[in-house]
């Protein structure tokens, strides 16, 4: 069992499993019942997003490492919040006993939050699938 940390609407791997869209908003242009036929997600869980704040933000200017780091403590500080732990311990939890993943749609992995989700979920117990 564990968590594979994926960019959505990229090919599943075998053994998957569940795939859970951690992103603000669903796919652009895309039928809610194609999400999942066209690898997007199975179920849809914004709560474990950056806010659309931090989201509009990341997406105003180019990074650079002043402001990856700016919005890195920020999206902790947002998954800090009591519902947003609860949902971390859920999906930590639910790694420990099945295969699932969980993404988001950005291309580069470093520059995402789905980089950072995945740390904070391994802090709290998650199995993540080695690369």
């Amino acid at each position: 069992m564990a968590l594979r940390v994926v960019r959505l609407g990229s090919p599943r791997k075998k053994g998957e499993g569940l795939r859970i869209g951690a992103a603000r908003r669903p796919p652009r242009g895309v039928r809610k019942s194609d999400y999942a036929r066209l690898d997007y997600y199975d179920v849809w869980l914004p709560e474990l997003s950056p806010s659309q704040k931090w989201v509009s933000w990341a997406l105003g200017q180019p990074w650079t490492d002043a402001r990856w780091k700016k919005f890195a403590r920020n999206y902790r500080k947002e998954m800090s919040a009591p519902g947003a732990q609860r949902l971390l311990d859920l999906v930590a939890a639910l790694s420990r006993r099945t295969n699932l993943s969980v993404g988001c749609y950005c291309e580069d992995e470093r520059r995402c939050h789905r980089a950072l989700l995945g740390d904070l979920l391994r802090s709290r117990g998650a199995r993540l699938h080695k690369r």
